[in-house]
């Protein structure tokens, strides 16, 4: 094994998704306002076309990034055009992006697990969806308690090519980090979305809830740490 790829939200970080994504919604109608001046489209409606921007996203798409993809789609629904006034939401995770945290905190385990994997010499990938820009990813690895560390990859919507559970996903970050998927471990608390990465011929380590998840081995982070070393 020569890499390990860490899942975001619910296995290095807790928080509750629903409630963030809640926050987040409303935090993004509220400074998207000012684009939507003197148009015929009001918050609601701009908020609709985002999200159907973000399942565009989400479909196969090979050989477009998710940045591109997500773009077109919602200048296509909206008139809005973020290569153009991309500002606007550079101020808004700069700036309002942060203050969303609430009780987001680290995982128990977080830090050791992957301290443990950097300190083995292997190479790390953060591999979260990559729905958002790296900078509010960076936020959220920050609340994590990971954000000072020297990380290989992270996966972000402005150079991936596909979201999970796809197996383009999965191969475009092993090509990230440089290593032959055979060789990855994906580490994950969503059955539906991490554990794909067996498909094309990553390890799985399954820290979710699920009684009914299929994995190579599952446990806590507290027990992949321990276990690192010997699969190393």
């Amino acid at each position: 094994m020569q890499a390990v790829l860490f899942d975001l939200d619910g296995t290095l970080l807790d928080l509750d998704l629903s409630a963030f994504l809640t926050r987040y919604f409303a935090a993004l109608e509220t400074a998207a306002a000012p684009l939507l001046t003197g148009t015929d489209i009001d918050g609601a409606a701009f908020m609709g076309a985002l999200r159907s921007a973000v399942g565009t996203m989400m479909e196969p798409h090979p050989g477009r990034t998710n940045r591109e993809v997500f773009n077109e789609r919602l200048r296509d629904l909206s008139g809005v055009d973020l290569d153009r006034d991309w500002i606007v939401f550079e101020t808004f995770y700069s700036d309002v992006f942060p203050a969303l945290r609430d009780t987001a905190r680290p995982a128990q385990g977080a830090r050791d697990v992957v301290e443990t994997a950097l300190g083995l010499g292997l190479r790390v990938a953060i591999a979260t969806n990559p729905i958002f820009p790296e900078s509010a990813i960076r936020h959220r690895l920050s609340w994590a308690g990971l954000g000072d560390l020297e990380l290989s990859v992270v996966t972000a919507y402005e150079y991936m090519r596909a979201c999970k559970p796809h197996g383009e996903y999965f191969l475009q970050t092993a090509d990230l980090l440089g290593v032959a998927p055979c060789d990855c471990m994906m580490v994950g608390d969503d059955r539906a979305l991490d554990l794909p990465a067996a498909d094309v011929g990553m390890r799985t380590f399954y820290v979710g809830k699920d009684p009914d998840a299929t994995a190579d081995m599952m446990g806590t982070l507290a027990e992949l740490t321990r276990l690192l070393p010997r699969l190393v």
